[in-house]
């Protein structure tokens, strides 16, 4: 056999090999538990308690709020994002090109996909508001979802969890997939919601190691849901966090997540970090 028909063959072994594996690769399985979809054959969080998206993992206890820091004005440093006339700050996370949602009535609409700032922060104090269709979409995560992305990769996520109970590392306030928020602090869908969030962003070593990781405190409508808490590393679905070394600095993100969720009053401040006793 010449080298070139032994080339061939390999290739062609290799890729029935792939394709026998991807074929064995077993589907998510989503369950459903006291009412609550979600799934138990993703990994353990790294306390051994849950599994990722946990159907079981206990409800957030639930707050009634007010209208707190709604259309809260800008500091004179913020930098707005969104002022209600035009997403100029903003450009089409997959094509970079102009965002593709709309802006109506000084509100700015999901659609077509996730948008991320012209600018890049580091550790930051942002505010946002939020609304969720009405009436209500479907339930769990096919209600008003959406999210907040910190340095375009670590998700406060965004839901209708109001009277919609979810797994509970997806529910409103929660790091997506780590840390469910410490109360579901939701207002009923089609009233404004607020999110205060304050961010330190992770670090490096000289050799991309992690050596303090992101924290993040989430305040939504006036109620602390995230206190000064550690980001596990990238929030992504079915999967543990994990850190992989990247720039001191991202994009803030908006995700469109085929729920048409509607956005105003964007502003954000750098907050450097002072360390002293």
């Amino acid at each position: 056999m010449n080298k070139l028909i032994l080339a061939a063959a390999i290739a062609v072994a290799a890729t029935n090999l792939a394709l026998s594996q991807t074929a064995k690769k077993p589907k998510a399985k989503e369950i459903e538990i006291n009412g609550v979809r979600g799934y138990q054959d993703t990994p353990m969080e790294p306390d051994g308690l849950w599994h990722v998206h946990d159907p079981a993992r206990p409800q957030p206890p639930v707050v009634t709020t007010s209208n707190f820091s709604q259309l809260a004005v800008a500091p004179s440093d913020a930098i707005v994002l969104f002022d209600g006339k035009d997403l100029s700050q903003w450009r089409d996370k997959a094509t970079g090109g102009a965002a593709q949602w709309s802006v109506v009535d000084g509100v700015a609409v999901s659609a077509k996909g996730d948008i991320v700032t012209e600018k890049n922060f580091g550790d930051l104090q942002l505010h946002l508001e939020f609304r969720e269709p009405t009436p209500p979409p479907d339930s769990g995560q096919s209600r008003g979802n959406s999210g907040v992305y910190l340095m375009g990769r670590y998700e406060i996520q965004v839901l209708d969890c109001f009277d919609n109970k979810t797994y509970p590392d997806g529910t409103t306030g929660g790091i997506y997939g780590q840390h469910p928020p410490l109360a579901n602090a939701c207002r009923p869908p089609g009233e404004w919601e607020t999110y205060d969030i304050i961010f330190t962003t992770p670090h490096f070593d000289a050799d991309g190691k992690l050596t303090t990781p992101a924290y993040v405190t989430v305040i939504l409508n006036g109620v602390v849901v995230q206190n000064h808490q550690a980001i596990r590393g990238d929030t992504n679905h079915r999967t543990v966090g994990k850190y992989t070394s990247h720039d001191p600095t991202g994009p803030i993100a908006l995700q469109y997540h085929h729920n048409s969720v509607s956005f105003r009053n964007l502003w954000v401040r750098s907050v450097p970090l002072v360390n002293e006793p």
